[in-house]
């Protein structure tokens, strides 16, 4: 992996790129860390890892977190979608197909991600994922008593994320990873994520049984969870994470389900 800074509407983003030897069609790996105390460095054996499958891996440190600059009050979902925006365009081949994986609050931006990459994005991965009512994104996140804290603890008010329509409409391949014990994503935001993704994505559920919110954290530590993970995302992909031939349907429904049609694109 190798350190490299990158700056956007006047901010200096720390961030890596790792070139997995998949050569220039090999899709790259974009992991997003989450919010609080977050950064990119527990996310590197991560990377190391979708490296080892030969893809190619980016990450940074969003505006104020980790080695990049600004305050963490003054950024917003906004702006944390347009500087993953901003890095991918800059560091990854034009219309390469593209991984996305968030952990907590980039649930979220993986989802914008999604809605604006469209068919470049080949697979996704998304770990205690938070999704929020639209009108917090331009929100500045403030210090816990402002109004983007106000709008994302009012009860339900995640029911009309645009982030749900953006995973209901993603058709490609989807993996949610979900820890045993979560003190800070309810239940049944998670099974509201999952109901989407199994609207039209090629979606696993991979439990965690012994992990808690923090599942950056947990997969850094732990090989062999960190190894499933990256193999069930790039599960039904080619080499790199290269989108493979398509299975016929009846290979891809759930056991003990049928196709009843299907029809070419």
């Amino acid at each position: 992996m190798r350190p490299f800074v990158y700056e956007h509407g006047g901010e200096r983003l720390s961030a890596v790129y790792g070139d997995g030897g998949g050569g220039p069609g090999a899709a790259t790996a974009v992991v997003l860390h989450g919010a609080g105390g977050s950064s990119k460095g527990r996310l590197l054996p991560l990377l190391g890892e979708f490296g080892a499958h030969g893809c190619h891996a980016l990450a940074l440190d969003f505006s104020g977190h980790g080695g990049s600059s600004g305050a963490l009050r003054e950024s917003s979902l906004r702006r944390r979608f347009e500087q993953a925006v901003a890095l991918i365009d800059a560091r990854v081949p034009r219309e390469g197909p593209l991984v996305l994986v968030g952990f907590s609050m980039s649930g979220q931006t993986v989802a914008d991600l999604t809605a604006h990459y469209g068919e470049r994005v080949a697979a996704l991965g998304l770990c205690a994922p938070a999704v929020y009512a639209g009108e917090a994104w331009d929100v500045p996140f403030g210090d816990g008593d402002g109004r983007f804290s106000a709008i994302i603890r009012t009860p339900g008010s995640w029911r009309t994320a645009p982030a749900l329509d953006a995973l209901r409409a993603y058709a490609g391949r989807a993996v949610l990873a979900v820890p045993g014990t979560d003190a800070v994503i309810p239940a049944e935001v998670t099974e509201a994520v999952q109901r989407a993704l199994t609207a039209r994505a090629r979606y696993t559920r991979l439990e965690l049984p012994d992990a808690g919110h923090q599942v950056a954290a947990w997969l850094r530590d732990h090989p062999e969870d960190r190894r499933s993970f990256v193999r069930a995302v790039l599960s039904r992909l080619g080499g790199g994470g290269r989108p493979a031939t398509r299975a016929r349907p009846a290979e891809q429904v759930p056991e003990g389900r049928t196709a009843a049609d299907s029809r070419p694109l």
